[in-house]
C-alpha cells in the first residue's frame, strides 16, 4: 500500500513511462507498438501480483503450498515481458487467473491462520486503553505476533495491536496470551501521531506504512520485521525478539491512553456460517433486508467519511459486513443487533486477506436459497488504496461478481477505455454520496 499518487504511468513493454502510458491517448501506439490500453492493463497485472505476493508470502509462514500461487506470478511476469502479447482479451484472460490465484491464496492463508491459530470468535476488544511497559504491533502478519507473545510471556510487557492486527484478538491462540491487551489507533496512516505519543516500542511488521519524517521522535524506539523496512528503524532478525524486549522494559509505563471504549472483532465467516440457520430464517421472515459490504483500504483524508456516512445511514434491517482498514471509519459506532432477532448487525470478517470470507458466505446463501450470487440482497462497497487492493477486486471479478462500487477516487491506473469495459462486464461503478447511493442501492425503500 502506498499514499503517493502514480503521476506517470510505466509501460513494461518498453520502459518508457508517460502521463498515459505508452502512447498519449487510448489510439495511440508508442515505441513498443503497445497502445495505453495495454499498459495500463499491465499496470494493473503488476499491481495485483504485488497484493498476491503479499498474501503468498503471509500463507507461506503458515505452512500452506503456494506452489500454484507461484506458478502464475511467474508466468504473468513473463507475459508482461517486450513483445510477448499485444492483444486485449489475452490482457483480460491474464488478469482474470491472477485473481483466481487471489481467491486461492485468500483461501490458503485463512485456512493456514485458523489451522495454527485457531477460528476466531467474536469478542470485544479495548481501545486506546494501556498501561505498563507496552509493545505496539502495526501490520498484517500473524504469524509474527504469535511468536512475539510467546518471547514476551511472562516478562512483564503488554502487547498491544494497531490497524490490521485489531482482529489478531479473535484467534484463541492469541487470545489465550493474557498479555495481548487491546487495540490502539485507527487504520495504518494514523502510524506518525500515534507513534509520538506511543511511550513504548513500536513494530511494523508488513505493508500499510508511514514513512519516518526528519522531525520523527519515534524511530530509535520503532522496530521492523523480515521484508518490512523502514530507514532508522531497528530490524528484528530471525525472530529474536531480545532487544525489543530488553528496550521495552527499559522504558517509561505506557500513559496517556486511559479510554473507556471498545470495538469488536473475530467474525470470522466459519463462525458466521454456523449461524447459517439463523440468518436464512431471518432473510425469508423479512426481518434482513440486505446485506452491506462496506470493506477496503483506508486512505487519509476526508473522502472516507463517505462509508462512515453510508453505513450510520443503513436501516436497522440491514447487516454490515466488513474487512481491511476502511472499517475504522465506523467500527466505533454500535450497530446493535437485527430487530426480532439476536443477529448483530456488523460483521467484522478480519483483516484485508480476510475478505474471502464475504464470498464464502454469499454462496453459502446463494445456495440456501437457490439464487445466483449477483442477484442476492448485498451491495458491495469498497473503499479503494491501490496495489493489495488490485488483487481483492481482481479477485472479485474472477469469480464473476457485479455490481461493485469503489470510491472515493477511481484507481488512476485505469483509463476510460478500460473502465467502460469493466462497466459494461462487471457493472463496476463509482460511488458518489453516500445519499444518493443509499437510495440507488437500497432494495424495498418503501418497507
Amino acid at each position: 500500500m502506498s499514499s503517493e499518487n502514480e503521476t506517470n504511468m510505466f509501460c513494461y513493454q518498453c520502459s518508457m513511462s508517460s502521463p498515459d502510458g505508452c502512447g498519449s491517448n487510448s489510439q495511440d501506439q508508442g515505441t513498443c507498438g503497445k497502445d495505453s490500453n495495454l499498459a495500463r492493463l499491465q499496470d494493473t497485472m503488476i499491481f495485483g501480483l504485488k497484493g498476491l505476493a503479499a498474501y503468498r508470502e503471509h500463507a507461506k509462514e503458515v505452512g500452506a503450498d503456494t506452489s500454484p500461487v507461484d506458478d502464475v506470478i511467474s508466468e504473468t511476469l513473463y507475459f508482461t515481458m517486450t513483445n510477448v502479447n499485444f492483444s486485449f482479451d489475452q490482457h483480460i484472460a491474464q488478469l482474470m487467473k491472477i485473481g483466481a490465484s487471489g481467491v486461492e491464496v485468500m483461501d490458503l492463508l485463512s485456512g493456514g491462520h485458523t489451522s495454527q491459530l485457531g477460528v476466531p470468535t467474536p469478542v470485544s476488544v479495548t481501545q486506546n486503553r494501556a498501561e505498563g511497559k507496552g509493545i505496539l504491533v502495526s501490520g498484517h502478519n500473524l504469524d509474527m505476533l504469535a511468536k512475539l507473545l510467546e518471547a514476551t510471556d511472562g516478562k512483564g510487557i503488554n502487547v498491544y495491536t494497531h490497524s490490521e492486527m485489531l482482529p489478531a484478538h479473535g484467534y484463541p491462540e492469541l487470545r489465550k496470551y493474557a498479555h495481548l491487551k487491546g487495540n490502539i489507533g485507527g487504520a495504518w496512516h494514523d502510524q506518525s501521531k500515534l507513534f509520538e505519543k506511543w511511550q513504548g516500542t513500536c513494530v511494523v511488521n508488513t505493508n500499510c506504512i508511514v514513512p519516518l519524517k526528519k522531525s520523527s521522535t519515534y524511530g530509535d524506539r520503532l522496530y521492523s520485521y523480515k521484508m518490512t523496512g523502514i530507514e532508522g528503524a531497528t530490524k528484528i532478525e530471525n525472530d529474536d525478539f531480545s532487544q525489543l524486549i530488553e528496550q521495552t522494559l527499559s522504558l517509561p509505563d505506557i500513559s496517556g491512553f486511559d479510554s473507556s471504549d471498545t470495538l469488536t472483532t473475530g467474525h470470522h465467516y466459519e463462525t458466521i456460517l454456523t449461524l447459517a440457520p439463523q440468518i436464512l430464517e431471518a432473510v425469508q421472515a423479512g426481518k434482513i433486508r440486505q446485506f452491506f459490504v462496506i470493506a477496503g483500504c483506508d486512505a487519509p483524508g476526508n473522502g472516507g467519511e463517505y462509508y462512515r456516512e453510508l453505513a450510520e445511514s443503513l436501516p436497522e434491517d440491514c447487516i454490515i459486513v466488513t474487512s481491511s482498514c476502511g472499517k475504522f471509519r465506523f467500527n466505533d459506532i454500535d450497530f446493535g443487533t437485527v430487530p426480532g432477532t439476536e443477529l448483530p448487525r456488523y460483521l467484522d470478517l478480519g483483516q484485508c486477506n480476510d475478505s474471502n470470507g464475504a464470498v464464502h458466505i454469499a454462496l453459502a446463501l446463494s445456495n440456501a436459497l437457490n439464487i445466483p450470487v449477483n442477484d442476492l440482497p448485498v451491495a458491495i462497497v469498497l473503499s479503494w488504496l491501490e496495489q493489495k487492493a488490485v488483487i481483492i477486486l481482481l479477485a472479485l471479478f474472477s469469480l464473476g461478481i457485479k455490481d461493485i462500487h469503489i470510491g472515493p477516487n477511481a484507481p488512476q491506473f485505469i483509463n476510460n477505455d478500460i473502465l467502460n469495459f469493466l462497466v459494461d462486464q462487471f457493472d463496476l461503478s463509482l460511488t458518489s454520496s453516500a445519499e444518493a447511493d443509499l437510495k440507488k442501492l437500497l432494495i424495498n425503500q418503501a418497507a
